[in-house]
């Protein structure tokens, strides 16, 4: 069963295990998740990877992403703290 659906995506949310232990590592809730992922600005890697990243208010961490791989469904693969676009690109 999925974790949740994105209703910006119209589709399914699935988090790898991996995803779930960074964000149990960096304190980052579903809810705060579920917020980047529905509300955060959008970069497009290529077709099918994207990140999905958001100031949260009242964290000193910022920015919050998501790394996705996006298909029938999204899959967060990661999600990291401290991040920028730059250092990405």
């Amino acid at each position: 069963m999925a974790d949740f659906f994105s209703r910006r995506f119209s589709k399914f949310v699935w988090l790898t295990s991996h995803a779930k232990a960074s964000m149990l590592k960096r304190a980052i809730s579903e809810g705060i998740l579920i917020e980047i992922i529905e509300r955060g600005a959008i970069h497009h890697k290529d077709k099918n990877h994207l990140w999905c990243f958001l100031q949260i208010e009242g964290r000193l961490d910022n920015l919050i992403c998501a790394a996705i791989f996006e298909a029938d469904s999204l899959i967060v693969k990661t999600v990291m703290i401290n991040w920028s676009l730059e250092s990405e690109t």
